[in-house]
């Protein structure tokens, strides 16, 4: 094998052990808690979500690299002066709760920017092409698309200096960030039909984000943006969800600003 092919089958070995996790944990649980119960896990266009979860396990962290590094060099001088020093005697914990908060208020604004602007929604409209919601349909999405939203959380993180270099374990807590927000966008992705009662409209929960990708009205969409502080959109006046009832269904809904924009990029037919 070709030396320069080894980072890439490392990248693939590895994301081909995170779907066997992912699957061991989701399939059971859907199949338990289902909300759907014709929503199985080999329902129509599995195929192509999976080349989605195959092609979005590489492509967007090898971008996301190049962009960091980038923004590491931007932030390096706003680090240099120390204005963030004061950060270095916070507990680690608490540097990672606020990271958490602090990129989920980025994440909010990249999704939301990706349903309000025409050209991002172009690619964002892939990921609401689904008719049927569960867990392996977090991965329908454009590399593109996964890379800005991705992005806008982790340099927020960045520009609030929890992630300088000088206070250690930086890269701890940029991997945990990223685990457990990737975890957490499958499960509320999830064809279960659990309920958290009033916690809902503070930690995100499957029915908060199956309102998201709801068709119903326009009463529903744009709705419900945040990855896992659904307060986050009750600040910014984008929280919706029904207490008693599930979406009827779901599927492509364009923005108004976005009708009569040009059609989107073509989900190619995948194998």
């Amino acid at each position: 094998m070709k030396p320069d092919l080894l980072p890439l089958t490392s990248e693939l070995l590895q994301a081909l052990q995170a779907l066997f996790f992912l699957a061991i944990i989701f399939i059971p649980l859907e199949m338990a808690f289902a909300l759907r119960v014709e929503s199985t896990t080999l329902r129509k266009n599995v195929h192509q979500d999976l080349g989605f979860y195959v092609v979005n396990a590489i492509v967007p962290s090898l971008i996301l690299a190049g962009l960091l590094s980038v923004l590491v060099a931007v932030v390096r001088p706003i680090y240099a002066t120390g204005v963030f020093h004061w950060l270095a005697s916070l507990p680690l914990l608490l540097r990672f709760a606020l990271a958490v908060v602090i990129g989920d208020v980025g994440a909010y604004w990249g999704h939301r920017w990706s349903h309000e602007i025409p050209f991002l929604w172009r690619f964002h409209r892939i990921h609401h092409q689904a008719e049927t919601i569960d867990w392996l349909v977090t991965s329908r999405a454009h590399p593109v698309d996964m890379v800005f939203v991705r992005f806008c959380g982790i340099a927020l993180i960045y520009f609030c200096g929890l992630a300088q270099g000088s206070l250690g374990q930086g890269t701890v807590l940029m991997s945990s960030y990223l685990v457990i927000g990737g975890l957490w966008a499958y499960f509320v992705h999830a064809n279960i039909n659990w309920r958290f009662g009033a916690v809902e409209r503070w930690l995100a929960s499957p029915a908060f984000h199956h309102w998201h990708h709801s068709n119903e009205s326009r009463v529903s969409i744009d709705k419900n943006y945040a990855a896992i502080f659904p307060w986050i959109d009750r600040v910014f006046g984008t929280f919706h969800l029904p207490s008693r009832r599930w979406p009827a269904s779901y599927g492509e809904l364009p923005p108004p600003q976005t009708a009569e924009s040009e059609p989107s990029i073509p989900v190619a037919s995948l194998p």
